[in-house]
């Protein structure tokens, strides 16, 4: 029978290749720890990572006079935007503003920038309410007991249940075990990082072809 990674076997995992946190009663602290690492490691990979399956799309009009707008929810970075079919382009948030200087007048936008964390700045300001279409990469969905599966647990278990290693190396105060699973975490990830660069190629050489 196949092995399907869940929240909850994972924590059955890092219990086992740990030896410790089996119960409540027998080990508190880093029973009740090992949510928390599994999210750190989590967030590490998606912060370490850029691979396909992170990237989503969305799409919004945007609205006349409104030069800025929010990024999606578990945004990490934006990939590309396309107004109408029609690429614009990543510049820094001085350039746009000196390139329009007047955010009230309109024009068809052109150019985007990080305004901040949770915004972007779209320039000119939009004069017609154009399709926005942006890739991104996100943060997946975060386990837990009510989120039993995600995109690394179907499709990257190993890259996953050793990033959760790697944070509890520290915590645990086994300093020893750090070099063995950055190893087998950044082998783990540089293989899965191989096969997305290799479908990205494949996707270049059939655009090429046709």
């Amino acid at each position: 029978m196949s092995y399907s990674m869940t929240y909850d076997s994972l924590l059955v995992d890092v219990r086992r290749y740990l030896e410790r946190g089996f119960t409540q009663a027998s080990d508190q602290i880093v029973y009740d720890q090992l949510p928390r690492l599994i999210t750190l490691g989590e967030r590490r990979i998606a912060r370490e990572l850029k691979i396909e399956g992170f990237i989503r799309p969305v799409t919004t009009p945007l609205s006349v006079g409104v030069s800025t707008y929010m990024k999606p929810d578990r945004w990490r970075d934006t990939v590309s935007m396309t107004i109408d079919g029609t690429p614009i382009f990543a510049r820094s948030y001085e350039y746009c503003r000196s390139y329009w200087p007047a955010p009230a007048e309109t024009g068809k936008p052109q150019f985007y920038a990080d305004y901040d964390y949770q915004h972007w700045l779209i320039t000119p300001t939009p004069d017609a309410a154009y399709n926005l279409e942006i890739l991104y990469y996100e943060q997946p969905p975060l386990l837990g007991d009510d989120l039993q599966t995600n995109w690394l647990t179907q499709y990257a278990p190993d890259v996953l249940l050793y990033a959760t290693l790697l944070e509890a190396t520290p915590f645990l105060k086994n300093d020893e075990r750090v070099g063995v699973w950055q190893a087998m975490y950044d082998r783990a990830a540089k293989a899965l990082s191989g096969e997305d660069l290799g479908r990205i190629m494949d996707r270049s050489a059939s655009r090429s072809e046709a």
